[in-house]
């Protein structure tokens, strides 16, 4: 799969797009793909590839841009693999291959520099999944367990886990955009440009985000909020469809000229 999706997404690119007008469509600069919260279903995550495949072929897109909107662990069956195939695509197509920062990659990681004060959080929020899945069993871990037992935790994690894998995680973006689409992982603030805009509030979501609508034409992509089905409405696309338990990955497919379709796995 990395070999054909580095072969779709090397195509020279003859034509860029012109910078686009704000107006009532998303119109990111190159056809873009914006693929839903993982939740540790590396299953998912192939299929989303080959539909990615499929659309370019028949769109013949040209540099196609993928963006993850991050929490590719917790929940789900292979957090561990499914981590490490998103970062893989990221290290071998990185001019094309986004992958942002989740609130449960930030749970991770404040649970490996503070286990006994952040751990309970992280585990009561779909972390055993994640543990086990690096080979840890931790049947003795609970959120009211001693603080000791966490801090072991967090050592034995950090040692199944590459260096190089950990200072990736940390260095995650919170946002992408091109043209007029910005992508991030749950919420903006619609009434701050999305230049200024906190990371709590792009990793852990506004109150006003669904309710007011920006006002300066930008639209939005993004995942954290789960639905039954992709949600588009007020220059907002949510692309969450609960994968680890629903079974359904939305991937959003953004063209230059402002057509987007959802595409499911």
């Amino acid at each position: 799969m990395i070999r054909r999706l580095r072969s779709i997404l090397s195509r020279p690119n003859s034509d860029a797009s012109p910078a686009p007008a704000r107006d009532a469509l998303p119109r990111p600069e190159f056809a873009t793909y914006v693929i839903g919260d993982l939740h540790g279903r590396a299953d998912l995550l192939e299929r989303a590839l080959d539909r990615i495949d499929e659309h370019v072929g028949r769109t013949g897109a040209r540099n196609p841009q993928v963006v993850f909107v991050g929490n590719y662990i917790d929940h789900g069956p292979d957090s561990a693999a499914t981590l490490t195939r998103v970062w893989e695509l990221s290290k071998e197509l990185p001019k094309n291959v986004t992958c942002l920062m989740g609130n449960h990659e930030r749970m991770l990681l404040d649970f490996l520099s503070d286990p006994k004060t952040r751990g309970p959080r992280w585990l009561r929020s779909g972390a055993r999944p994640t543990l086990d899945s690096f080979g840890l069993h931790t049947s003795q871990l609970e959120p009211g367990c001693a603080p000791e037992l966490f801090r072991q935790e967090a050592l034995a994690l950090r040692s199944h886990m590459s260096p190089a894998l950990l200072d990736w995680l940390e260095n995650l973006p919170l946002s992408w955009n091109s043209g007029n689409l910005w992508v991030v992982h749950a919420a903006a603030d619609p009434q701050h440009a999305m230049e200024d805009q906190s990371p709590r509030v792009l990793l852990w979501g506004h109150p006003e985000f669904d309710t007011r609508p920006r006002s300066d034409g930008t639209w939005i992509v993004h995942g954290h909020t789960s639905a039954e089905a992709p949600v588009s409405t007020e220059g907002r696309i949510c692309v969450d469809c609960g994968a680890w338990q629903s079974g359904l990955l939305c991937t959003a497919a953004m063209l230059p000229d402002g057509r987007y379709e959802f595409l499911y796995a």
